[in-house]
């Protein structure tokens, strides 16, 4: 129980649930201080692997955030070339009725179906960073939150 109390047990993996009690004395028998301290010390836990879980969720996203801009970023640049090649190849339709521009019109459609590939693996990305917030994280606390309900309701009708 001194192990317990000063708080050099091993902790609890994070799957096990929230209410246990030490080798050889029941939680019925403890006194409310010995409760309150594991209830503290377990809730402690409890917020530090849940911060970690929505830290660890929020970084994924974020990851694909950056992706999907820089590939936005991609599409714009592609489409600010086509734009300057569907001009060079006005002027040259318009200058001279050659040959030469149907290539630059070639390259023009080209580069816009570039970016227009690049857009959509861009809106892709930054679809699943949609929506922002840690959501593992939040139904994690739930069934925490509602685990800690059941365990006070079982306790009180003991």
């Amino acid at each position: 129980m001194a192990d317990v109390l000063n708080g050099s047990a091993a902790q609890p993996a994070v799957n096990q649930p929230i209410i246990t009690q030490p080798a050889g004395r029941p939680v019925a028998e403890q006194s409310t201080s010995e409760l309150v301290q594991r209830a503290s010390e377990q809730l402690s836990k409890l917020v530090r692997d849940e911060l970690t879980l929505a830290k660890a969720e929020l970084a994924e996203k974020g990851k694909h955030a950056g992706i999907g801009a820089g590939l936005f970023g991609g599409a714009g640049v592609l489409a600010g070339y086509g734009v300057g090649a569907l001009i060079a190849t006005l002027v040259i339709v318009l200058a001279i009725w050659l040959p030469l521009w149907a290539a630059a019109l070639i390259m023009t459609v080209v580069l816009f179906a570039v970016a227009g590939v690049l857009a959509l693996l861009g809106k892709k990305q930054v679809s699943r960073a949609v929506p922002p917030e840690p959501q593992a994280a939040i139904e994690g606390l739930k069934a925490d939150v509602d685990e800690v309900k059941q365990a006070v309701k079982e306790r009180s009708r003991a």
